[in-house]
């Protein structure tokens, strides 16, 4: 396992892991390779980050942040995850962890993350809370009729 920031060259395998992660919708997807045009553009004017654990060359996870805008030392966990052939295997968690200490590193104070409250994101709620996280938040009917959004905090601990 071998976990790095992204380069130029990733942006198609990243593409097709996001399209095997069944998390995604299509529209999604597309979303994702935006974003990562936008990030290897010199156009985005944001300091986001995005991670990738490779192995043999494959490309197994992904993960990205973002500072929030207006605040001191608050980060947003957008996106993390894993191929389905990989998962349950600890690389999600080894890859949170790597972020985490990134943040730390750079002296931020807070990461937050979002999810749904369906039943179906349940595991990604645990995921979460096994990484420290606390539930802070939840808006009702946010994404869509009972389709609430959780939101999770964490304070980064500073060296």
């Amino acid at each position: 396992m071998m976990i790095r920031p992204i380069v130029p060259n990733d942006r198609d395998n990243l593409i097709a892991l996001a399209s095997a992660i069944a998390l995604f919708e299509p529209d999604e997807v597309a979303d994702i390779a935006r974003m990562l045009s936008e990030h290897f553009s010199n156009s985005s004017k944001h300091r986001d980050m995005w991670f990738t654990d490779e192995e043999n060359g494959e490309l197994i996870s992904i993960a990205y942040v973002a500072p929030e805008r207006m605040t001191e030392g608050t980060w947003n966990l957008y996106l993390i995850a894993v191929h389905p052939r990989y998962q349950k295997q600890g690389r999600g968690a080894a890859l949170l962890d790597y972020v985490k200490q990134t943040l730390v590193d750079l002296k931020a104070r807070v990461l937050l993350v979002e999810t749904l409250a369906l039943d179906e994101f349940e595991y990604v709620r645990q995921f979460y809370q096994k990484s420290g996280f606390e539930e802070e938040a939840r808006i009702r009917e946010f994404y869509a009729a009972g389709a609430d959004k959780v939101i999770f905090w964490q304070t980064l601990a500073q060296t």
